[in-house]
């Protein structure tokens, strides 16, 4: 039943802390494209893709006490901070879940802006086009973003890189 739950569990626990709710929906929407195994369906929304149901789960997760979402004041907007708990790495000993080891390519990730996230995140979404056509489409669905073509040199880059882990 909480198998969706534990997936998105056993990733916190190779995190260790992810910073931003749309990091957090990039990164999980990025490992789904790079076919980790996350059920999540995503839609495009003004940030690039997003699913309401990653959103519905985290808060699960706090509820149950697995998940500690921290809420922080920063430049006048609020970030918030996720990290397992010890209830959540406990849950985790008794799951039985067969997850790849994710933790090379989190970093990665982590590493990376929200910003540059959500370019590649936005990529990835339109990968069924030519790249010619997936770069026309970024600038225009993200042209208050101001991408260069150097961004988007660097996202094709960083998208290989992330499916040869995976592959």
């Amino acid at each position: 039943m909480l198998e969706d739950h534990a997936k998105l569990i056993n990733f916190f626990n190779q995190a260790e802390e992810v910073v931003g709710r749309k990091r957090l929906q990039k990164m999980i929407y990025i490992m789904k494209k790079c076919d980790i195994d996350f059920s999540e369906r995503y839609s495009f929304h003004f940030y690039g893709p997003y699913s309401e149901e990653l959103s519905t789960r985290i808060e699960e997760l706090c509820n149950l006490g697995f998940l500690d979402e921290e809420k922080e004041k920063e430049k006048g907007y609020y970030q918030y901070r996720y990290q397992l708990t010890d209830s959540g790495k406990d849950f985790l000993k008794d799951a039985e879940v067969d997850t790849p080891k994710l933790s090379p390519m989190i970093t990665k990730m982590n590493e990376q802006s929200s910003k540059f996230l959500e370019l590649v995140s936005t990529m990835m979404y339109f990968d069924n086009f030519s790249k010619d056509e997936v770069e026309e489409k970024v600038l225009t669905v993200k042209s208050k973003q101001n991408f260069t073509d150097e961004d988007l040199t660097e996202a094709w880059k960083f998208i290989d890189e992330l499916k040869k882990q995976t592959h």
